[in-house]
C-alpha cells in the first residue's frame, strides 16, 4: 500500500493555532481586510509537504520546512506569542514552577543535537493528550510511530513508510497461547506504544494489549488486562529482567501494573495501588 493511499496530509497543530491568531489579530472584514484567497495561498504554503535535510537547513531553510518569508509574521515573532499565550497543563497547580527551582536549567545557547532530517510525510497522532509514549526509535534510522488507527515504520535511510499493524478492523493473535483472546480485537484505540528489539506492544483505551514480534508475520498475543469502566493502557515499558529473560510491563487506570513474559505471555505479577501509575521519562 502506498503512502498516499493510507495517509492523509493534514496540517499540524501549531499551524492551526497560527491561523487562529491570524484570524483573530489580521483578518477583518470590508476595507483593509485580507482576503480569503490570500489566506488559503498562505495556509497551502505553510502546510505543503516539504523535507528538509541538514544541507538544506544550513543554508537558510526553515527545518519544518515552513516558508516564513511567504507569511505575514516572522519565525522570531511567532515564537514569542507562543511562548507568552501558551499554557502547560498541570494535575498540581504551580507545580511546574516547583519542577523550576528545584531542577538545575540547561545553560541556554549550548549544543545538544545536530540537526539531521526532518520530514513532514511521517506524520504521528495522539489520541490522548496526556499520554504520548507513541513514537519509538529501535535505532539510529527506525521509528515506529501510531498514525490514526495504524503502527508504521519509517526508515530515514530508503524514507519508507510502511504499516505495521492496522487496528481499524479486526486484529487477531495468529498463535495460541495461555489466556489469549483469540478472537482479537476490532477498531482498537491506541493509548500508548513501546517498541524493543524485535518485539512490540499497543496498549488500548479498553485495557487492550497486542504483543507483535516485528520479525514475524501477524501478532502473537492478544489480552485484556481488565474489564474496568476506566480501563485505558498508560504506560508499557519492555526490559531485561535479572534472570535475562525479557518482560513487558503495563500500568492502567484501574491502578494495575501488570508484568509479563514476552517468551510465554504469561501474567508474572499484578500489584494494585491506591492511585493509577503512569510513567515519568527522564
Amino acid at each position: 500500500m502506498s503512502f498516499n493511499q493510507m495517509y492523509p496530509f493534514e496540517a499540524m497543530e501549531e499551524e492551526e493555532d497560527f491561523f487562529d491568531e491570524m484570524d483573530e489579530n489580521n483578518h477583518a472584514d470590508g476595507d483593509g481586510g485580507v482576503a480569503d484567497d490570500d489566506v488559503l495561498d498562505e495556509y497551502e504554503m505553510l502546510t505543503k509537504v516539504t523535507d528538509t535535510s541538514a544541507a538544506q537547513a544550513r543554508k537558510g531553510k526553515d527545518i519544518q520546512g515552513i516558508q516564513w518569508d511567504r507569511l505575514n509574521i516572522s519565525r522570531d515573532s511567532y515564537r514569542v506569542t507562543r511562548l507568552e499565550q501558551y499554557k502547560n497543563y498541570e494535575n498540581i497547580p504551580a507545580s511546574g514552577d516547583a519542577v523550576n527551582e528545584d531542577c538545575k536549567r540547561a545553560v541556554k545557547g549550548g549544543k545538544y543535537y545536530d540537526f539531521f532530517y526532518n520530514t513532514r510525510l511521517v506524520k504521528p497522532t495522539i489520541l490522548h493528550f496526556q499520554l504520548r509514549n507513541l513514537v519509538w526509535a529501535t535505532s539510529k534510522h527506525d521509528v515506529y510511530l501510531i498514525s490514526n488507527y495504524s503502527v508504521m515504520h519509517w526508515s530515514s535511510l530508503s524514507g519508507n513508510l510502511s504499516e505495521i499493524i492496522n487496528f481499524a478492523g479486526h486484529v487477531a493473535p495468529s498463535e495460541k497461547h495461555a489466556g489469549s483472546l483469540l478472537e482479537g480485537f476490532s477498531q482498537t484505540q491506541i493509548s500508548t506504544l513501546s517498541v524493543k528489539d524485535n518485539f512490540l506492544v499497543a496498549g488500548g483505551f479498553q485495557g487492550e494489549l497486542t504483543c507483535k514480534f516485528l520479525n514475524k508475520k501477524g501478532v502473537s498475543f492478544c489480552t485484556r488486562v481488565t474489564h474496568d469502566d476506566n480501563a485505558i493502557t498508560n504506560a508499557i515499558d519492555i526490559y531485561d529482567s535479572l534472570s535475562g529473560a525479557t518482560h513487558f510491563v503495563a500500568s492502567n487506570n484501574d491502578c494495575g501494573v501488570r508484568e509479563y513474559d514476552v517468551e510465554s505471555f504469561q501474567l508474572l505479577n499484578h500489584t494494585q495501588f491506591p492511585w493509577a501509575v503512569n510513567v515519568r521519562t527522564p
